[in-house]
This record gives structure tokens, C-alpha cells and sequence, in this order.
């Protein structure tokens, strides 16, 4: 073979690596019921509960929604529009966050939109302050912390990418010396998700190559965040867990590095998430959001170049099959607070198949039990336990004792007959 032969060989090779890390055989029914889960959420177009995020996987799937999906969109338009850009600053709070403005700027690209005009552009300054703000909050020398997180940092600047808007190279270095120095973080590392996020960036700012003088600190960046996510990999084949694994699949399936760890990381990957799916595991919107663009082959980097012209299978509501009444039955689940004086525990019983959500509200009703919650794109979030609030740098983890972490929210989880629930206050 000549040496020309040998390079094409060599780069069919290298191709098909990179195509191992792209899901292409699944069931359509799953795919499917999987678009159904959130039809429901369409239809909840109060502010609070409107989410980007569904747009965005929805678009970028095979499956649509057809005239509710045209109709979101509306909402979604009519609510960040008025709430980014009226003049009054009287509720602070029912402003978007700004990774739920990026999330929005991601579904106008998703709709082969860009920003413009003057409306447009006060989007993009506005989220460029926020950038701006959490730069600051780092600090020149890289001892502080975003005021959100590292994720939405990485998030708001994917966004501004796919619009073709320039992100200033100071900011762009904070998450690149994020990346580099992992060590000197608080916790320790960064999460699947924080790196697949902070990586879809870097690759959409090397692609679009709108930062050239960072572009060599960049390849190098996505190479240590590669390399990171696959060591992350669990026996079981998820990247993190199973929840991070789509994010991290929309990274490497379009990774720009294919090498042989990656097509086997990817190909035990594939077979984990098919797993999760016939387990019925993805029910959160913001999780299937994620996941549905990975089962069509995209990643949120396609928004660079949407394809808004492609077929997609419309969606039709779940049928749900008529059952018999009979009385339901009850599982008991034990409740315990030890981050508080006196420590809290009760048992309460509740009807199988409820969510830990149902538990806490059991227990708010029948005992001394008392919490709050804030509401989240992933859902609601505990921000007190009886009375103690969470701080700046702290929050309530949920475990299933002794002392496993729940990788679900209190509106997902569903313990089980038995299962003791302990509420920890814990700092990050």
C-alpha cells in the first residue's frame, strides 16, 4: 500500500472511530416514548415552568411536536422577552438565570435563528454581563467561584458560539484555567456534566474558530477534558453515572480526537444507556432533553449549522391503557435529619410508586417536619430543612442510607418499601 493508500486508510479508520461513539440502532418505540414524556411539560407555559431545554432536544431529535411545538416556542419568546427586557428591576428574581438565558439563546438557534436587532443584541449583552460577573466572582488570580456554577459559565459561552457572537478571550481563559488546574478546585475535580459542557464550548469555539489566539490552548483543553471523561468512565459503562452519559456522548461523539479507548469507551457507553432506556430510567424533561439529540446523532454543536429542514416523526400523547380500580397499595419510607438540633426521623407511609416529593409533603402534614423549595429547569430543589437554609456555598444532599447519594431530585426519586431517606446539609 502506498503512502497515500496508508493516510486514506488510516483516516477511514479514524472516521469510523468516531462514528462508534454515535448511537445509530434504537428502538423507535423507545425514542418515541421518550418525546411523549415531555409533551406534558408543553403544556405548562406559566414562566417558572418553561424550559428551554425542551425545545432544544426536541428540534435537534427525530421526533417533533408540531403545532405545540411552534406554540412553546411562542411562550418561550413572549416570557424571557419580557422578563430580560423590561425596565423595571422590581423582581430581580422572575429574571431568567443565565444559564436559563443561554438555554434560550440555544433554542432560537435551534429554530435557525439568530439573534439581531436591537431586542437580539440586549440579549447577547445581557448575557455577556453575566459572564462578565461570574469572571469577576473568579477573580484575577482564580481563588474565587462562580456565583452559579462552572456549567453555566461553559453553557453561556456555547451559546454565544453558536450565534456567532465573539466571547471575550478573558473570560473564554477563565473555564480554559478551570480545566487546566482542576486540581486547585474546591471539590476536587469537575463533574461529567461541568466537563462535557465546558468541552461542547471549546469545540464549538475551535470550529468556529472565533477566539484564533486561544485556538491551540483550546486543542489542548479538549484533549485533557476528553481524556478526563473517559477516566470517569464506571464499571458499568456510564460516564459519571447515568444521567451525565448523554452530555458526555455529545462531546465525544463529535470528537475532533478518535482513538482507539475512545471507540471502546463509547461502545461499552452505548450498551449502559440502552440498558437505562429499557429500564424506563430518563422520566426528568431537562435529562431526555439531553438524551434525545445523542439517539438522532447531534450534539448541541450542530447548533452551529442547524439543520432545520430534516424530517421528524410527529409525536402523538401516550395511550394509556384503562386498569381496574383497587385500593393502592402503601410502602413505608423513614425520613431522617441529622444536620439539625434536635435530629429529625419519622416514618411515613405513602402509596407505591410515589416520589420522594409525596414523602416530604406526607411528612410536612402528620409531623414537625418542614421544608422549602425552589423551582429549577430540572426541577425543584431543596433549599431548607426545617427551618436551615442552605447557604452561599452549601446544599441539602439526598442519600438513601446509610450513605448513597440519590442521583435524582425529590420530584424523580422513587424510594422504595423499607428505604430510609436522609436529608444532609453538606458544602461544595
Amino acid at each position: 500500500m502506498g503512502c497515500l493508500g496508508a493516510l486514506l486508510f488510516l483516516l477511514g479508520g479514524l472516521g469510523a472511530l468516531a462514528q462508534i461513539c454515535e448511537i445509530t440502532e434504537v428502538d423507535s418505540t423507545l425514542v418515541e416514548r421518550l418525546g411523549q414524556r415531555l409533551l406534558p411539560w408543553m403544556d405548562r407555559l406559566s414562566p417558572e415552568q418553561l424550559n428551554p431545554s425542551i425545545y432544544v432536544g426536541l428540534r435537534l431529535s427525530s421526533l417533533q411536536a408540531g403545532a405545540k411545538e411552534a406554540h412553546y416556542l411562542h411562550s418561550l419568546k413572549l416570557s424571557y422577552q419580557q422578563s430580560l427586557l423590561s425596565n423595571d428591576n422590581s423582581d430581580s428574581e422572575a429574571k431568567p438565570s443565565m444559564g436559563q438565558l443561554a438555554l434560550y439563546l440555544l433554542a432560537l438557534r435551534a429554530n435557525c435563528e439568530f439573534v439581531g436587532g436591537r431586542k437580539g443584541d440586549r440579549l447577547v449583552s445581557q448575557l455577556k454581563r453575566f459572564l462578565e460577573d461570574e469572571k469577576g466572582a473568579i477573580g484575577h488570580n482564580h481563588q474565587g467561584h462562580p456565583h452559579t456554577s462552572y456549567y453555566q459559565y461553559g453553557l453561556g459561552i456555547l451559546a454565544l458560539c453558536v450565534h456567532q457572537k465573539w466571547v471575550h478571550g478573558s473570560v473564554v481563559g477563565k473555564l480554559l484555567y478551570a480545566v487546566e488546574h482542576e486540581q486547585h478546585l474546591q471539590q476536587g475535580h469537575f463533574p461529567v456534566d461541568t466537563l462535557a459542557m465546558a468541552g461542547l464550548a471549546f469545540s464549538c469555539l475551535k470550529l468556529s474558530n472565533l477566539n484564533p489566539s486561544q485556538r491551540n490552548r483550546i486543542t489542548v483543553a479538549l484533549g485533557r477534558v476528553q481524556e478526563k471523561i473517559l477516566k470517569a468512565q464506571t464499571l458499568e459503562g456510564h460516564f459519571g453515572n447515568v444521567y451525565s452519559t448523554p452530555l458526555a456522548l455529545q462531546l465525544l461523539m463529535a470528537s475532533l480526537r478518535p482513538t482507539v479507548e475512545l471507540g471502546t469507551a463509547c461502545l461499552k457507553a452505548k450498551a449502559a444507556l440502552l440498558a437505562s432506556l429499557q429500564h424506563k430510567a430518563f422520566q426528568n424533561p431537562l435529562m431526555i432533553s439531553q438524551l434525545l439529540p445523542i439517539l438522532n446523532q447531534k450534539s448541541y454543536v450542530d447548533l452551529i449549522s442547524p439543520d432545520c429542514e430534516a424530517p421528524r416523526v410527529l409525536l402523538e400523547p401516550a395511550t394509556e391503557t384503562p386498569s381496574q380500580t383497587q385500593v393502592p397499595e402503601f410502602i413505608h419510607v423513614t425520613l431522617k435529619v441529622s444536620s439539625i438540633f434536635p435530629s429529625y426521623r419519622h416514618s411515613v407511609s405513602v402509596p407505591v410508586s410515589s416520589s420522594l416529593e409525596d414523602v416530604l409533603k406526607k411528612a410536612q402534614e402528620h409531623s414537625r417536619f418542614r421544608y422549602g423549595t425552589q423551582a429549577s429547569l430540572s426541577g425543584p430543589y431543596l433549599t431548607s430543612v426545617m427551618g436551615k437554609k442552605a447557604g452561599e456555598r452549601e446544599f441539602w444532599q439526598l442519600l438513601r442510607a446509610p450513605d448513597t447519594p440519590l442521583l435524582q431530585g425529590i420530584a424523580d426519586y422513587r424510594p422504595r418499601d423499607g428505604e430510609a431517606i436522609e436529608l444532609r446539609l453538606v458544602g461544595w
